[in-house]
């Protein structure tokens, strides 16, 4: 029976699990000295980016990760389960706690509050043997990690990126989340991300904040006067090929629900922390893979015909280019690379604030 102090020391660890946008879905019950119950939620009512609540229950199990390795700091072993009859939008995760003697401190505690997101261009030099080995264990025996190193590869990833960029700038429908995830002159946010992590330079960001405040603005710098341009060329095409691979996290069976989808981000957390461990930073590329799941479920996401027609393309390209078919399944996409520790980043809200 753990006291409440270890079971907050636990949970102030785990709130630095990674989620979209940090936009943090879940809040924490002490119900026990014993039991914490995650209370989750998604954001597809507002986030075209979250299709049918994946992204979301990903991040949910991204956090469950983080709370297990947080218990294991404290000599507990902690499992959890999806409470009966919870809607995939709400569900809650009941997380058991107990003492075990055979719980060891999982090497990957330490890099818990050091992961991070780097959206500008790393190093290229190639992975090391150890380096890519570390990368492909981590998910474990249930997914292939497919790695995509050479310059050849990198490059047709960046086409890939240059066209799912287009996408995503030109969607009225993606400007509406785009408006809302920026904290615009900071250099740390604790509920979005802020604008010292975007990855564009100070004048980019400037015209980006300007141009942001209406869609009118948006289509017109668009249409007129080359706006996807420059962020296209800073936010995707040049940091796809500046990195030392792209990795690409493919389960051998389709997950099919919620359960499923909780430990691809179980998966992908494990992923991410290990390329920490490694001294790798990470950058996730998700918007392929959603606009894929999209595609592929016969979906759109945008009232603008022309954009469901694009992402029908582009998920013929993200398929040719990694040798999949229409029925492969795709969970997380990110490119890993060297580089110097970012000087912006997402931060988390308070404990206070988390708890219910």
């Amino acid at each position: 029976m753990a006291e409440r102090e270890t079971l907050l020391r636990i949970l102030d660890l785990a709130r630095w699990a990674p989620s979209g946008d940090n936009t943090q879905p879940w809040r924490f019950e002490i119900v026990a000295p014993d039991h914490i119950a995650i209370h989750g939620y998604d954001t597809r009512d507002w986030c075209l980016y979250d299709f049918d609540g994946h992204a979301s229950h990903m991040a949910h199990g991204a956090l469950l990760e983080t709370l297990r390795l947080a218990a294991t700091g404290f000599g507990l072993d902690a499992s959890w389960s999806v409470r009966n009859a919870a809607e995939d939008s709400c569900p809650i995760y009941d997380v058991l706690l107990r003492e075990s003697s055979g719980v060891s401190v999982d090497p990957l505690l330490s890099f818990v509050e050091q992961r991070v997101v780097q959206r500008r261009p790393m190093s290229i030099k190639p992975l090391t043997a150890v380096q890519r080995s570390a990368l492909a264990a981590a998910p474990g025996p249930a997914y292939d990690v497919q790695f995509l190193e050479s310059s050849r590869d990198r490059l047709k990833v960046a086409r890939l990126l240059w066209d799912n960029a287009h996408i995503r700038l030109t969607c009225p429908e993606a400007y509406a989340v785009h408006r809302e995830i920026i904290e615009w002159g900071a250099r740390y946010s604790k509920d979005r991300i802020p604008e010292g992590a975007v990855g564009v330079d100070p004048l980019t960001a400037r015209l980006m904040k300007w141009v942001m405040q209406r869609w009118e603005r948006v289509a017109f710098f668009n249409r007129y006067l080359l706006g996807t341009i420059p962020p296209r060329i800073q936010l995707d095409f040049l940091p796809a090929l500046g990195c030392a691979a792209h990795v690409l996290l493919r389960p051998r069976e389709a997950p099919v629900g919620l359960a499923d989808y909780v430990r691809a981000g179980v998966a992908m957390q494990r992923l991410w922390l290990s390329a920490s461990a490694v001294g790798l930073h990470l950058q996730p590329q998700m918007t392929p893979v959603i606009f894929r799941w999209y595609a592929r479920c016969g979906r759109t996401f945008s009232a603008l015909p022309e954009i469901g027609r694009q992402a029908l393309v582009l998920a013929g390209d993200f398929e040719s280019l990694v040798g999949a078919n229409a029925g492969s399944p795709f969970v997380f996409f990110c490119r890993v690379g060297r580089s110097a520790a970012p000087a912006s980043r997402s931060l988390r809200k308070d404990l206070g604030d988390l708890l219910v």
